[in-house]
């Protein structure tokens, strides 16, 4: 069974690939400041590892529920190919804790689990894992024949001093590995009484350099870390983290709304204060009954669970406090309660998921926070007065990923739930806030994913049903500021009376930022941090409610069409490979790119790779490299051009004729250019790099004909058709990163959040003036990965923004620096958007807006096209 990856997780792949595929060329650094790294802010220069500054040290973020183990096993077999150029690597996978050291073993482990089928895909079965405890069951056959994979925690190998840890200690059992090991060897530690090598784990990890994958890198950043990875001579580092530290080579970073629009995690997190812990418990009672009626007219089978975090031993609400209170005052049955803590595992060995399973409630201090996952937990109700932030996090966690990772029928089982009590939690709404931040989202994003709409829970303490309009917001403070005078625009919308233990603000409507930072100004430094965010999430939530998406407007743009053999077909890169006939057969196989080269000094090889740069290797002793070069490999002609084509297999080329390619490229350079066949076998995995970018030049060139021909020839039949159109759908709004809203709030943005959009530059003050302008009804700022796109040659075109006028004409925008409106790029993307547009009868329009001295502004150059 493969586990079929969401978008984002294959774009995070992709990311890693590219840069892998780049560093083995042109180095780890230039690979990473020449990338263009989706979704992170302020990206720096590459920062390398102490002592390996020439490996490859990347971090990909992903928030919690976002599958960083399984991301992580695909690393494996991308990274081997990509990078290390291995058939069957060896990888140290280390993960922070003994508890998710565990886990992550039974998931590799286990045949069925995706993150076990996963390596057994990539290396056809042939792969082995296991704890690093039983490191001497390693063999060296294992080593060549499979891919093993060894998982341990960072603690186990970070040691001041090594003496007295096994994986440094001499072992006799790993003697086999180092029969052929110089003894001169460099970068092994040796044995003080004679100074030998030390058949020790550490020495054979150093021996084969390993992929590293690192599980939440953020907790391993010190000095003693960096210093593990130079002990294991890491040959390259992965790491997957929800928060990464500050100084980390962030290569892409995936948000919270992806994972939300890809139906993995459940948001917003309604939550709800209570005056006293008794109302949380109660109300989380009947808010699961509520959750659990609306489940049983879903298609699967979910029964929703609740999550208590009671407080440790000596406190007033503890475990024990808590069952009883449960069992006595709300007359929940035993036997649907489970209680896991240090002493207490009630759950081992139940499957949550049963029908059978009578688990309604699960009490717990902090014994979930590692390895407990059940996406039936829907609700969250903390009674501890003091507690661990990061148990919160933790545990809060569980209830966010979604049964199945599919969006159920009824809208209140897409979210989940918090109660808390106001006692314990006096900021809730800061407090929650932050946790979310500490799990991987951003500010932004944690402030819109907090609803605080009241719920429907019949008998408790929290009355009211669902509304259009949002329900006030009610800010207690302990100050009283109700001398405090609101400007004229804002009045409608904020009042603020005296109360006897200070004052009460309460919001209607969406608040200005000016308004926002005068009321801070009016409150103690100490209060200001709670208010800003009580008011960034009192915003969301009517930006929610009032937003055109949320209101189920639609926004349909038109999409270019042509006729293809009498067919109606959407101009797509596909397509035009079909209007010329598609055959890699009709393609020369000669692989001009592969150098040989002899100097006095040695030999050199060079791979000129067009599209990464040139990759050389030289090796000093010209009888040294041609021993290793005329050594029989036990390869064949037969079996390097079977291996090839697995490795350049592609889908829309037949295996018979792909065969026929390499076998043709193979005789080009053994017998045409006398390359030994030793050579070729040795550089296998470059050679394979090389003919997939061959095919896929071909390929470009073939749909750069066919782009043409279907486009723009006299006889190109041509349509704009709005009857088959782009739906800018309002759950399916999924950047990489949100605008934080300074310095300018928007106010026709067709969904509540505004994707990749930074708070000043060109595309800003463009945003702005669209935004501004008076006939326009909504817009979008337009994304990369999913939005509106046009067709190029050589891919799709994705404008910046795409807008409809009140007069439901559709206006399109791109925005250029003035370096580049004049370029290549921009050229041919005008022509597409004028052809777009020219055959749109009038209904569509495109404009390139530029921003330069003498041109008209930004607001005049959009006001005229809307004119036309």
């Amino acid at each position: 069974m493969i586990f079929a990856l969401k978008k984002y997780q294959t774009d995070t792949l992709e990311a890693l690939k590219t840069y892998l595929e780049a560093a083995r060329t042109i180095g780890a650094k230039a690979a990473y400041d020449g990338m263009t790294r989706e979704g992170v802010r302020g990206a720096n220069s590459y920062r390398p590892l102490q002592g390996l500054e020439t490996i490859p040290y990347v971090c990909l973020r992903l928030p919690t529920g976002g599958g960083k183990t399984l991301l992580s096993a695909y690393t494996v077999k991308i990274a081997a190919e990509a990078y290390l150029e291995r058939d069957y690597p060896l990888v140290l996978w280390l993960v922070p804790t003994n508890t998710i050291r565990a886990q992550t073993l039974e998931t590799l482990q286990k045949p069925g689990h995706p993150n076990y089928e996963a390596l057994r895909t990539a290396f056809d079965g042939r792969f082995r894992v296991l704890d690093i405890a039983d490191f001497t069951q390693l063999t060296p056959t294992d080593l060549a024949t499979q891919a093993c994979v060894v998982v341990g925690t960072f603690a186990t190998l970070r040691v001041n001093n090594p003496d007295g840890r096994k994986v440094y200690a001499h072992n006799e059992n790993l003697e086999p590995h180092f029969t052929s090991v110089p003894a001169n060897a460099a970068s092994m530690d040796r044995k003080e009484d004679d100074s030998s090598i030390k058949f020790s784990f550490r020495n054979l990890l150093a021996l084969h350099r390993p992929l590293v994958v690192v599980d939440e890198a953020h907790n391993n950043t010190s000095s003693l870390s960096v210093e593990v990875l130079q002990r294991v001579n890491a040959a390259c580092v992965v790491e997957f983290t929800a928060t990464p530290a500050n100084d980390s080579n962030i290569l892409h970073n995936v948000s919270a709304t992806e994972l939300k629009t890809e139906d993995m995690i459940k948001l917003p997190i309604r939550l709800s204060p209570h005056n006293t812990w008794e109302e949380a418990v109660r109300d989380s009672i009947l808010n699961r009954q509520r959750l659990h009626d609306l489940a049983s007219g879903d298609a699967a089978y979910i029964r929703p669970i609740v999550l208590f975090q009671a407080e440790e031993k000596g406190k007033e609400v503890t475990k024990e406090v808590l069952l009883k209170h449960l069992i006595e005052q709300e007359k929940i049955p035993r036997e649907k309660i489970a209680v896991v803590t240090g002493d207490q595992k009630e759950l081992d060995g139940i499957n949550l998921f049963a029908r059978d399973c009578p688990i309604d409630y699960v009490i717990t201090v902090e014994a979930l926070k590692e390895g407990w996952d059940c996406s039936f937990a829907y609700v969250f109700c903390s009674v501890a007065s003091i507690y661990s932030k990061k148990d919160v996090e933790q545990i809060l966690g569980r209830v966010l990923r979604m049964p199945y990772a599919k969006r159920r029928a009824e809208p209140d089982l897409n979210r989940a739930y918090a109660h808390v009590s106001k006692s314990s939690w006096q900021n809730a709404v800061r407090q929650l806030h932050d946790s979310l931040v500490d799990m991987g989202f951003e500010k932004t994003e944690a402030a819109s994913f907090i609803d605080t709409t009241p719920l429907p829970l019949e008998g408790g303490g929290v009355a009211g049903l669902f509304a259009d309009t949002p329900a006030p917001t009610v800010i207690e403070l302990a100050e009283d500021i109700s001398h405090y005078h609101t400007g004229q625009t804002d009045s409608k919308n904020i009042t603020i009376e005296k109360t006897s233990g200070g004052s009460r603000i309460i919001l209607n409507g969406s608040i200005s930022f000016e308004a926002l930072d005068k009321l801070k100004a009016a409150v103690p430094a100490a209060a200001r941090q709670s208010l800003d965010v009580e008011i960034r999430v009192h915003n969301a939530k009517y930006q929610r409610s009032f937003s055109p998406a949320a209101r189920g407007i639609s926004f349909l743009v038109p999409q270019l069409y042509f006729n293809l053999d009498g067919d109606l077909t959407l101009a797509e890169k596909d397509a035009f490979l079909d209007v010329n006939g598609w055959n890699l057969a009709n393609y020369p196989a000669d692989v001009s790119e592969v150098e040989f080269k002899l100097t006095e000094s040695g030999v050199q090889w060079e791979i000129d790779l067009s599209a990464l740069g040139k990759l050389t290797e030289k090796v000093v002793g010209t009888a040294e490299q041609y021993d290793l070069d005329l050594v029989d490999t036990g390869w064949t002609q037969n079996q390097l051009c079977s291996w090839l084509e697995r490795k350049v297999r592609q889908d829309d080329v037949t295996h018979p004729i792909l065969i026929d390619y390499v076998r043709r490229a193979l005789v080009s350079l053994l017998e045409k250019r006398g390359l030994p066949l030793t050579m070729l076998a040795r550089w296998r995995y470059v050679l394979a790099k090389v003919l997939i970018e061959k095919i896929h030049s071909n390929r470009t060139d073939a749909g750069e004909n066919g782009y043409q021909k279907a486009l723009f020839a006299p006889q190109a039949a041509v349509e704009t058709r709005f009857d088959y159109a782009f739906n800018f759908r309002p759950d399916e709004y999924a950047p990489h990163s949100l605008y934080v809203g300074h310095p300018y709030q928007f106010q026709k943005h067709y969904y509540a959040g505004i994707g990749e959009l930074e708070n000043k530059g060109e595309e800003f003050d463009c945003a702005r003036a669209i935004d501004l302008c008076k006939g326009i009804k909504h817009w979008v700022r337009n994304l990369d990965h999913g939005g509106f796109w046009l067709p190029l040659a050589k891919g799709k075109f994705y404008p910046d923004f795409v807008a409809e006028l009140e007069d439901g004409r559709i206006l399109v925008i791109e925005h250029k620096g003035k370096i580049y409106a004049t370029n290549e790029d921009s050229k041919a993307k005008a022509c597409i958007g004028a052809l777009w547009e020219e055959r749109s009868g009038g209904k569509a329009l495109f404009l390139m807006t530029v921003a330069e001295k003498g041109r008209p502004s930004l607001d005049e150059q959009i006001n005229r096209k809307m004119q036309e």
